[in-house]
């Protein structure tokens, strides 16, 4: 027998098991309870109302629990030591503890180790690595169509997007560097931005723009309103060099300002009504910067915070993330303002929203056990379980069994590989992808939208884990697995190991029951139990999702 026909037939076996997995995540089947709103428990006016959650750990808590409390939900309990502990390292850093790490942090006994683990988490390289991947799809980081930014650029502006957000580089910084830079698209980076757009007319970099750095689309605006916004973009120019694709971008006072007649002052008017004129040399960028900026404008701001909560909580507070706009509420418009005013309070450092988020009792509650239904979602009353992002996923799947996936584009122009041992986290390229990524949603980076990452999941991504021959080698070759199941005589020990590997916690005795009746039947051997009991885990829904 196969070790792959003894994996299938495991978990067959495991038929109970899998359901208990199943329903962690998937939060299907939360106890009737768990809905019992706040007002019905209040049932003396003369007490105090009971807590609508766990005690609150900053300012964010008490603004959640607040909107609960006006629509009568209770929150989730705080989610276990395990459970925190992945989830933090899914949304932080984009890849799971190891084992020794999961070890470590269950046993600590002391009372500050969240805030510890966060603190240690945004300082590794790996936080940089998965920030730099979310933001590159959000500034389109793609050498071909239909950006076609080429590789030496792609390279240039994924380096130095990382390398800023390693820095910690003030936000408003970031954001400036990219909207009045002025230079070689290889040896000035930053200038990228206003090469990864599909088109270069002055209403799509105005639109690329408002996306980026406002949150907001342009397609529903005014005409008039885009055309003040585009007229900030309407001296960009390009020119090539003599080096093969590399282009200058600049400023070229020359080109005719939109709006303006030959020789008469330029005005530039902002999204929110406000007016500047310029002098006669002045660059309508550096104009239009100053005001997106300026700590009196908290649209900004309020762009920023809200898609960095909807990355760490699973949505925005307005929702979609980039699709603010006056018909379009905030779910907690006390939350958003707070959020806005602490990051203009501390000089838009994103390292400090991060640390805000996660240290609260909101981002820790558990996926399970408050109210349920569409408002809870949106008011923040659990965590909200989602699909790992596909190349956190095969980072995953390599980490466990020891493989490499080959990442390549199928441009001819030029025809890229990567070295064996890339992480999926770290690609630089939308362009480099790999049949897994596509089938498991990455986000293509055609136009920015947070919308462009496909979690929904599907019949496709199920079968490529169950079927595929790509991961079939993966687990069936894997000499680290097969290592695992021989090195101890102790079964325990192995499946100890393998749960704290792939689900970051200890089996229960129902799992190690189970298990271990597979490892001791007759058509069961050492060498592929390991093998056989990963594949199953990872086939399950508490890996697949963060939860």
């Amino acid at each position: 027998m196969t070790a792959r026909a003894g994996g299938r037939r495991f978990v067959l076996r495991l038929g109970a098991l899998a359901v208990a997995l199943a329903a962690i995540p998937l939060g299907a089947q939360r106890p009737a309870k768990a809905a019992k709103t706040a007002k019905a428990a209040n049932t003396q006016p003369a007490t105090p109302p009971p807590p609508v959650g766990p005690p609150p750990q900053n300012h964010i808590d008490d603004l959640v629990y607040a909107r609960l409390a006006r629509s009568h939900l209770l929150a989730a309990p705080l989610s276990g030591d395990a459970v925190f502990l992945r989830r933090v390292y899914l949304d932080a850093i984009g890849t799971l503890p190891t084992a020794d790490e999961v070890r470590a942090f269950l046993a600590d006994s002391s009372r500050d180790k969240r805030r510890r683990l966060i603190d240690q988490l945004l300082e590794r390289d790996a936080f940089a690595d998965y920030a730099a991947m979310k933001w590159s799809d959000a500034l389109r980081v793609k050498s071909e169509f239909p950006i076609n930014l080429w590789p030496n650029a792609v390279q240039a502006y994924h380096h130095w997007i990382r390398a800023s957000l390693r820095a910690n580089l003030p936000y408003d910084r970031f954001a400036r560097e990219m909207l009045t830079a002025s230079g070689s698209n290889f040896r000035e980076a930053p200038v990228n931005f206003y090469r990864a757009v599909q088109s270069r007319a002055p209403e799509a970099l105005a639109a690329a723009a408002a996306l980026t750095f406002m949150g907001t689309r342009t397609d529903a605006w005014p005409r008039e309103k885009l055309a003040h916004l585009a007229a900030a973009f309407s001296q960009v120019a390009y020119k090539p060099t003599r080096e093969w694709k590399e282009e200058i971008v600049y400023f070229d006072p020359d080109k005719p300002f939109a709006g303006a007649r030959p020789g008469a002052p330029r005005a530039l008017t902002f999204p929110d009504g406000a007016t500047v004129t310029l002098a006669p040399d002045q660059d309508p960028r550096d104009a239009f910067a100053a005001w997106l900026t300026a700590p009196t404008n908290l649209w900004f701001a309020r762009a920023a915070v809200n898609r960095v909560w909807s990355w760490l909580l699973g949505r925005g507070i307005v929702h979609e993330p980039d699709d603010l706009r006056a018909d379009n509420a905030p779910s907690n418009p006390e939350l958003l303002a707070f959020l806005e005013r602490d990051f203009v309070a501390a000089h838009f450092d994103l390292k400090h929203l991060y640390r805000l988020i996660l240290n609260s009792a909101t981002y820790q509650l558990a996926s399970s056990g408050g109210a349920t239904g569409a408002e809870a979602d949106a008011t923040f009353a659990h965590y909200l379980m989602r699909p790992v992002d596909a190349e956190v996923l095969i980072d995953a799947i390599d980490d466990i069994t020891g493989a490499s996936e080959p990442y390549s584009s199928a441009i001819p122009e030029p025809f890229t590989f990567t070295p064996l041992g890339q992480r999926a986290v770290a690609l630089a390229d939308g362009s480099i992808t790999s049949t897994f990524l596509v089938t498991f949603g990455r986000s293509r980076r055609d136009t920015g939208l947070e919308s462009e990452r496909d979690t929904r999941p599907t019949a496709a991504e199920r079968l490529a884990l169950l079927n595929s021959s790509n991961i079939q080698r993966k687990f069936d070759q894997s000499v680290k697995l097969q290592a695992l199941g021989q090195q101890s005589t102790d079964g325990r020990q192995t499946l100890d190991a393998l749960y704290l590997t792939i689900l970051s916690r200890y089996p229960t005795d129902d799992e190690v029951r189970i298990a271990t009746a597979y490892a001791q039947s007759a058509s069961a051997n050492r060498r592929i139990v390991g093998v056989d009991l990963a594949w199953a885990l990872v086939n399950t829904s508490e890996f697949l999702y963060r939860h």
